[in-house]
């Protein structure tokens, strides 16, 4: 699953093991993950995905009146899906150990995270529960 603002950019679904990079894509509004070599596509991930980063995160702050980016203090995350009810909002997050949930569109660019583990898909639906509604950070 790839953000709405990614409609019109190649993508790909994530694999384990890809390398990804944060990546401002061309054409769209929102920041997301493309593999390393490969700039131009998008990786999706589906809710439940973790990955590992090779530094501690870096996101942009909130509100904008502050220029410095933000550490989050932790290298690992679970991608999660937010804001359902909202057709046009992002929904692509990340959720670290702390339990903060950060948009993709926020992490600072250029940050590179490797996919440990996808989750595990129903086996009668043949997809993955969508997340409840919450608020990203």
């Amino acid at each position: 699953m790839c953000d709405y603002s990614l409609d019109f950019v190649a993508s790909r679904p994530a694999k384990v093991g890809d390398k990804l990079v944060s990546t401002q894509f061309n054409g769209s509004i929102t920041r997301g993950f493309a593999a390393v070599g490969e700039p131009g596509v998008a990786v999706c991930l589906l809710p439940g995905t973790e990955l590992a980063f090779e530094k501690d995160v870096e996101c942009e702050p909130q509100f904008h009146l502050f220029h410095q980016s933000q550490k989050i203090g932790a290298k690992v995350a679970q991608f999660r899906r937010v804001n359902p009810n909202q057709r046009h909002a992002h929904h692509d997050a990340l959720e670290f150990p702390s339990g903060q949930i950060v948009l993709l569109t926020r992490l600072c660019l250029g940050q590179v995270a490797t996919v440990l583990q996808l989750p595990a898909v129903s086996a009668n639906h043949g997809h993955v529960r969508e997340e409840s509604d919450s608020f990203a950070i």
